[in-house]
Protein backbone atom coordinates (compact mmCIF):
# COMPACT_ATOMS: atom_id res chain seq x y z
CA UNK A 1 0.00 0.00 0.00
CA UNK A 2 2.80 2.43 0.88
CA UNK A 3 4.73 1.56 -2.30
CA UNK A 4 1.62 2.13 -4.42
CA UNK A 5 1.04 5.50 -2.74
CA UNK A 6 4.58 6.70 -3.43
CA UNK A 7 4.46 5.34 -6.99
CA UNK A 8 1.31 7.27 -7.85
CA UNK A 9 2.59 10.35 -6.01
CA UNK A 10 5.88 10.37 -7.94
CA UNK A 11 4.09 9.63 -11.21
CA UNK A 12 1.51 12.39 -10.73
CA UNK A 13 4.12 15.01 -9.88
CA UNK A 14 6.28 13.83 -12.78
CA UNK A 15 3.43 14.17 -15.30
CA UNK A 16 2.38 17.54 -13.90
CA UNK A 17 5.98 18.80 -14.05
CA UNK A 18 6.32 17.61 -17.65
CA UNK A 19 3.20 19.51 -18.63
CA UNK A 20 4.41 22.65 -16.86
CA UNK A 21 7.79 22.44 -18.63
CA UNK A 22 6.15 23.02 -22.00
CA UNK A 23 3.32 25.27 -20.84
CA UNK A 24 5.04 27.68 -18.43
CA UNK A 25 5.43 31.19 -19.86
CA UNK A 26 8.60 31.95 -17.94
CA UNK A 27 11.54 29.85 -19.26
CA UNK A 28 13.21 29.91 -15.83
CA UNK A 29 10.09 28.30 -14.37
CA UNK A 30 10.22 25.70 -17.15
CA UNK A 31 13.76 24.71 -16.17
CA UNK A 32 12.78 24.52 -12.50
CA UNK A 33 9.86 22.24 -13.36
CA UNK A 34 12.27 20.16 -15.44
CA UNK A 35 14.50 19.72 -12.38
CA UNK A 36 11.45 18.67 -10.37
CA UNK A 37 10.55 16.13 -13.06
CA UNK A 38 14.08 14.67 -12.94
CA UNK A 39 13.90 14.29 -9.16
CA UNK A 40 10.58 12.44 -9.35
CA UNK A 41 11.90 10.20 -12.13
CA UNK A 42 14.85 9.38 -9.88
CA UNK A 43 12.39 8.48 -7.13
CA UNK A 44 10.64 6.06 -9.47
CA UNK A 45 13.97 4.45 -10.37
CA UNK A 46 14.75 4.01 -6.66
CA UNK A 47 11.43 2.23 -6.21
CA UNK A 48 12.33 -0.07 -9.11
CA UNK A 49 15.60 -0.95 -7.39
CA UNK A 50 17.78 0.89 -9.93
CA UNK A 51 19.55 3.18 -7.50
CA UNK A 52 22.51 3.70 -9.84
CA UNK A 53 20.31 5.14 -12.60
CA UNK A 54 18.53 7.29 -10.00
CA UNK A 55 21.84 8.77 -8.84
CA UNK A 56 22.84 9.37 -12.46
CA UNK A 57 19.57 11.23 -12.99
CA UNK A 58 20.28 13.48 -10.02
CA UNK A 59 24.00 14.02 -10.59
CA UNK A 60 24.10 14.34 -14.38
CA UNK A 61 20.70 15.67 -15.41
CA UNK A 62 19.89 17.82 -12.39
CA UNK A 63 23.40 18.73 -11.31
CA UNK A 64 24.78 19.48 -14.78
CA UNK A 65 22.29 19.63 -17.64
CA UNK A 66 19.33 21.32 -15.95
CA UNK A 67 21.50 23.79 -14.03
CA UNK A 68 23.36 24.61 -17.26
CA UNK A 69 20.03 25.26 -18.98
CA UNK A 70 19.03 27.51 -16.09
CA UNK A 71 22.21 29.58 -16.30
CA UNK A 72 21.97 29.84 -20.10
CA UNK A 73 18.34 30.97 -19.95
CA UNK A 74 19.11 33.53 -17.25
CA UNK A 75 22.21 34.93 -19.02
CA UNK A 76 20.86 35.16 -22.57
CA UNK A 77 18.76 38.20 -23.39
CA UNK A 78 16.09 36.52 -25.50
CA UNK A 79 12.70 37.98 -26.28
CA UNK A 80 10.57 34.96 -25.39
CA UNK A 81 7.33 36.83 -26.01
CA UNK A 82 8.32 37.23 -29.65
CA UNK A 83 9.27 33.55 -29.88
CA UNK A 84 5.85 32.50 -28.58
CA UNK A 85 3.91 34.55 -31.11
CA UNK A 86 3.71 31.67 -33.59
CA UNK A 87 2.92 29.07 -30.92
CA UNK A 88 -0.84 29.14 -31.41
CA UNK A 89 -0.44 28.96 -35.17
CA UNK A 90 1.49 25.67 -34.92
CA UNK A 91 -0.54 24.28 -32.01
CA UNK A 92 -2.88 22.13 -34.20
CA UNK A 93 0.09 20.44 -35.90
CA UNK A 94 1.76 19.80 -32.54
CA UNK A 95 -1.48 18.40 -31.13
CA UNK A 96 -1.86 16.09 -34.13
CA UNK A 97 1.69 14.78 -33.72
CA UNK A 98 1.09 14.23 -29.99
CA UNK A 99 -2.16 12.37 -30.72
CA UNK A 100 -0.40 10.12 -33.23
CA UNK A 101 2.30 9.31 -30.65
CA UNK A 102 -0.30 8.49 -27.99
CA UNK A 103 -2.12 6.16 -30.39
CA UNK A 104 1.14 4.44 -31.33
CA UNK A 105 2.13 3.94 -27.70
CA UNK A 106 -1.32 2.61 -26.84
CA UNK A 107 -1.25 0.20 -29.79
CA UNK A 108 2.24 -0.99 -28.83
CA UNK A 109 1.17 -1.53 -25.21
CA UNK A 110 -1.98 -3.44 -26.12
CA UNK A 111 -0.24 -5.66 -28.69
CA UNK A 112 2.92 -6.37 -26.70
CA UNK A 113 3.79 -10.03 -26.34
CA UNK A 114 6.97 -12.02 -25.98
CA UNK A 115 8.25 -14.24 -28.75
CA UNK A 116 7.81 -18.00 -28.42
CA UNK A 117 11.56 -18.67 -28.15
CA UNK A 118 12.46 -15.51 -26.25
CA UNK A 119 13.98 -17.46 -23.35
CA UNK A 120 16.36 -19.27 -25.70
CA UNK A 121 17.75 -16.02 -27.13
CA UNK A 122 18.05 -14.20 -23.81
CA UNK A 123 21.41 -13.14 -22.50
CA UNK A 124 23.21 -15.08 -19.81
CA UNK A 125 21.46 -14.47 -16.48
CA UNK A 126 23.22 -12.24 -14.00
CA UNK A 127 23.41 -13.53 -10.41
CA UNK A 128 21.25 -11.78 -7.87
CA UNK A 129 24.23 -11.34 -5.56
CA UNK A 130 25.82 -8.60 -7.69
CA UNK A 131 24.78 -4.97 -7.41
CA UNK A 132 22.80 -3.06 -10.02
CA UNK A 133 25.90 -1.07 -10.97
CA UNK A 134 27.85 -4.29 -11.55
CA UNK A 135 25.01 -5.78 -13.60
CA UNK A 136 24.62 -2.63 -15.71
CA UNK A 137 28.36 -2.40 -16.33
CA UNK A 138 28.47 -6.07 -17.30
CA UNK A 139 25.76 -5.63 -19.92
CA UNK A 140 27.20 -2.38 -21.29
CA UNK A 141 30.75 -3.63 -21.70
CA UNK A 142 29.95 -7.15 -22.93
CA UNK A 143 26.67 -7.53 -24.78
CA UNK A 144 26.22 -3.88 -25.78
CA UNK A 145 29.84 -2.77 -26.07
CA UNK A 146 29.59 -1.91 -29.79
CA UNK A 147 26.40 0.10 -29.31
CA UNK A 148 28.04 1.84 -26.34
CA UNK A 149 31.04 2.81 -28.48
CA UNK A 150 28.80 3.98 -31.33
CA UNK A 151 26.87 6.23 -28.95
CA UNK A 152 30.18 7.71 -27.78
CA UNK A 153 31.18 8.41 -31.39
CA UNK A 154 27.82 10.08 -32.04
CA UNK A 155 28.33 12.33 -29.02
CA UNK A 156 31.86 13.14 -30.21
CA UNK A 157 30.60 14.12 -33.67
CA UNK A 158 27.88 16.25 -32.06
CA UNK A 159 30.45 18.01 -29.90
CA UNK A 160 32.70 18.71 -32.89
CA UNK A 161 29.72 20.01 -34.86
CA UNK A 162 28.71 22.34 -32.03
CA UNK A 163 32.26 23.69 -31.76
CA UNK A 164 32.43 24.20 -35.54
CA UNK A 165 29.15 26.12 -35.60
CA UNK A 166 30.26 28.27 -32.68
CA UNK A 167 33.63 29.15 -34.24
CA UNK A 168 32.28 30.18 -37.63
CA UNK A 169 33.18 33.64 -38.91
CA UNK A 170 30.55 36.28 -38.28
CA UNK A 171 30.45 39.86 -39.48
CA UNK A 172 30.88 42.45 -36.77
CA UNK A 173 32.24 39.99 -34.18
CA UNK A 174 35.82 40.52 -33.01
CA UNK A 175 37.77 37.34 -32.32
CA UNK A 176 41.18 36.66 -30.94
CA UNK A 177 43.71 35.53 -33.55
CA UNK A 178 46.47 33.89 -31.55
CA UNK A 179 48.64 33.11 -34.60
CA UNK A 180 48.77 36.74 -35.71
CA UNK A 181 49.51 37.88 -32.17
CA UNK A 182 52.46 35.53 -31.87
CA UNK A 183 53.81 36.34 -35.36
CA UNK A 184 53.73 40.13 -35.03
CA UNK A 185 56.93 42.13 -34.67
CA UNK A 186 57.41 43.51 -31.13
CA UNK A 187 59.25 46.54 -32.54
CA UNK A 188 56.10 47.60 -34.39
CA UNK A 189 53.90 47.64 -31.30
CA UNK A 190 56.32 48.48 -28.47
CA UNK A 191 58.29 51.68 -27.87
CA UNK A 192 60.94 51.88 -25.20
CA UNK A 193 61.63 55.31 -23.69
CA UNK A 194 64.56 56.05 -21.39
CA UNK A 195 63.48 58.55 -18.78
CA UNK A 196 66.01 60.20 -16.53
CA UNK A 197 65.39 60.30 -12.85
CA UNK A 198 63.42 63.36 -11.79
CA UNK A 199 62.03 64.22 -15.25
CA UNK A 200 58.90 62.14 -15.07
CA UNK A 201 55.39 63.49 -14.76
CA UNK A 202 54.21 63.80 -11.18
Amino acid sequence: MIEAFFFYAFSAVLLASGVMVISAKNPVHSVLFLILAFFNAAGLFVMLGAEFIAMIMVIVYVGAVAVLFLFVVMMLDINFAQMREGMLKHAPVGGLVGLVLIVEFAWMYLNWHSAKDADLHAFAPIPDTVSNTHALGYLLYTEYVYLFQISGLILLVSMIGAITLTLRTRAGVRRQNIASQIARDPKAVLKIEKIQSGTGVS
